[in-house]
């Protein structure tokens, strides 16, 4: 489940999921985009991830239709999780071109906004 939560910054949207996601999640995450980004704006993602479900990997399919729709906007994607393959995951955004991804410990999510903010 996903969940928008407010944020510090307004080129950052924040957001909290837990358990397995679905085809609303990724539907609530494009409408926030659009109610906030006009359609070549930049934005940030800051994501506290808890209970991830590990078949929530074979669900991606879903989210990866909105990143394709949203791939030259994606500026930041900040991932806060004590989960060791969601760090491994988020390292492997640090090969997409003009994307900074960072993961931070559960316990360093002031790092991670001071980090976003940037």
């Amino acid at each position: 489940m996903l969940t928008i939560l407010p944020s510090r910054d307004a080129f950052t949207i924040a957001v909290e999921f837990s358990g397995q996601a679905t085809k609303d999640d990724a539907m609530l995450l494009d409408n926030e985009v659009k109610q906030r980004f006009l359609e070549d704006q930049k934005f940030n993602i800051l994501a506290i991830m808890h209970e991830v479900d590990s078949s929530t990997f074979k669900r991606v399919t879903e989210g990866l239709k909105f990143d394709a729709k949203r791939w030259l906007q994606f500026n930041k994607f900040a991932v806060v999780s004590e989960k060791t393959w969601l760090e491994a995951l988020t390292h492997l955004g640090t090969f997409l071109p003009e994307i900074a991804a960072k993961h931070f410990e559960k316990d360093e999510l002031e790092e991670a906004w001071t980090w976003i903010q940037k």
